[in-house]
């Protein structure tokens, strides 16, 4: 079970978009309303483009439907965790823990079975990227961001198996945004109401680009997944983390210090023997 130089080249350009798109979202003076725009956004642009592509098996129906509920969470836990820690705190604690989680219920789930090497790799990566959590935060961002790495490895595995049974990766991933779109915007008119209506006429432009980023980071996961063993498309996915602390220290004033200097050293370390 390995994964390929060109599509490791690809998810590590995947996790530079996610990367930015959530720190879009830190950015925001309403982080709830911006996750909402985000993906209302994402939507738009998939339901744009589905009448070019063909529609995805309807084996792989059920887990669309169930990737777009888990998105709830997701997205009320992600504005969560935003709300009361900062970015360099909250990403990596969400992002850390997913991987691991996948890579155990791999086996079972997938049938594939990882080597030494590909566990120590998952090991690095993951302790790394958990090692980078710092700065401003309080107890209610950390049980959001962890929250949410339970819920990061439920849709990634959901997903899988969709993408997998699709038959068409690309029309999957657009089909999983349209109905996320819808779900979480109807989630977004109850518990915002006009508010909702009044950001997209003020901030449409912020919430488009946000989509496409979205859209275009899992896609390319999605994709990723039917080409390379799931635990490992996770655990380089997460390696946004890495690009979320640059952004964090260049753009949102928040402190690269030695500790996530070490934390890269370690995440760059399981890349290397990710490629051994």
């Amino acid at each position: 079970m390995e994964i390929s130089l060109p599509v490791t080249a690809a998810v590590l350009g995947a996790a530079l978009l996610h990367a930015t798109w959530n720190a879009i979202v830190k950015a925001s003076e309403d982080k709830q309303l911006d996750s909402f725009g985000v993906a209302v956004a994402s939507g738009l642009i998939a339901l744009m483009l589905l009448p070019w592509l063909p529609t995805p098996a309807q084996a792989s129906w059920p887990w669309l439907a169930g990737s777009a509920l888990v998105h709830i969470l997701y997205f009320m836990f992600l504005a969560g965790a935003y709300r009361w820690g900062d970015l360099s705190f909250a990403y990596p604690v969400m992002r850390g823990g997913g991987p691991l989680i996948v890579a155990l219920a791999g086996g079972s789930v997938f049938g594939e079975v990882l080597s030494a090497t590909h566990w120590a790799a998952i090991a690095l990566i993951s302790m790394g990227i958990l090692a980078l959590a710092s700065g401003a935060h309080d107890r209610r961002a950390t049980y959001f961001a962890v929250g949410n790495a339970m819920v990061i490895a439920a849709y990634t595995l959901i997903d899988a198996k969709g993408v997998r049974a699709s038959g068409a990766p690309i029309s999957y991933t657009l089909w999983f945004f349209a109905a996320n779109g819808f779900v979480i915007g109807a989630l977004g008119w109850l518990q915002r109401g006009r508010d909702l209506g009044t950001y997209a006429r003020r901030r449409w432009p912020r919430a488009m680009l946000g989509g496409a980023l979205a859209l275009g980071a899992y896609g390319i996961a999605l994709w990723a997944m039917t080409l390379a063993p799931v635990a490992l498309v996770a655990v380089l996915r997460e390696t946004s983390v890495i690009f979320a602390a640059i952004i964090g220290a260049l753009f949102l004033r928040e402190k690269f210090t030695r500790r996530r200097l070490i934390a890269t050293g370690a995440v760059l370390c399981g890349l290397a023997a990710l490629r051994l």
